[in-house]
Parts: structure tokens; C-alpha cells; sequence
């Protein structure tokens, strides 16, 4: 049983990025879809899908490299707010990850969205993660 679903799928996509692995299996929840979709609209992976194996539900990740290097190109995955020390902010104070070469993930009451896009519709919440 697994008490942080967004650390333990971090954690997965970092350590397959690690030994360079092209998908990696993560256990599916609401939050891990939401954040599979934001890491594909900015192009850290290239692919998620949902599929049911022996009734638990599960996402597999299809992870992106770039084409000569064969290295990946997400480059480092920081979980930032914990079950046990939340992180929140406000639309003024929202994080610039890199200056905005990164993103950062953010919960708010509009749903999972990036810090760039929160920053337009003027909402803070939750910082979930750093990722670059």
C-alpha cells in the first residue's frame, strides 16, 4: 500500500530515466493521469495509456530521450509539497522553475495545471513538484 501516489509515480519515472528504460508502469489514480497529461502537452514524455491488469489499474508511460545523445530529457523530478509538510501558494508568489525553462506542477481548485498556466488565470494551490 502505497500512502504517496505522486512520490511513488516520481519516483518510478526517475529511476526509469535512470537506466534508460522506454516505459515504466505506474499505478493509476485521478492525480497520476492529470499529471501524465501535463508532462505530455510539455513534451517531458511522449506517451501515457490506462489499462486494467487483474483489477488494479495501471499507466504506462512511455518515456522520451533525445535522438543522438539518448539521454532524457527530463533531466531531474523534485517533489516539493509532502503528505507531511504541505506546500501552498498564492497567485503572486507562484515558482519560477529555471526561469520558466522547467514547470512546476501545481493543485488547484481549477484542477492539475502548470505554474505558466495558473499564473495566467491568476489561482494559486499546492505545489506538487518541480520538474526539468
Amino acid at each position: 500500500m502505497v500512502t504517496d501516489v505522486i512520490s511513488d509515480m516520481l519516483t518510478r519515472i526517475r529511476n526509469a530515466n535512470q537506466v534508460k528504460h522506454q516505459i515504466v508502469q505506474v499505478p493509476s489514480t485521478n492525480m497520476c493521469i492529470s499529471i501524465a497529461s501535463i508532462l505530455k502537452e510539455e513534451g517531458f514524455i511522449d506517451d501515457f495509456e490506462s489499462y486494467k491488469e487483474n483489477s488494479f489499474n495501471y499507466i504506462l508511460i512511455s518515456l522520451k530521450y533525445k535522438e543522438k545523445s539518448r539521454k532524457p530529457v527530463i533531466s531531474k523530478i523534485k517533489r516539493i509539497s509532502k503528505p507531511g509538510l504541505r506546500v501552498y501558494v498564492n497567485s503572486k508568489s507562484l515558482p519560477n522553475v529555471l526561469g520558466n525553462l522547467g514547470i512546476a506542477i501545481i493543485s488547484t481548485s481549477q484542477g492539475v495545471m502548470t505554474n505558466l498556466k495558473a499564473k495566467q488565470l491568476g489561482i494559486g494551490g499546492e505545489v506538487l513538484c518541480y520538474i526539468w
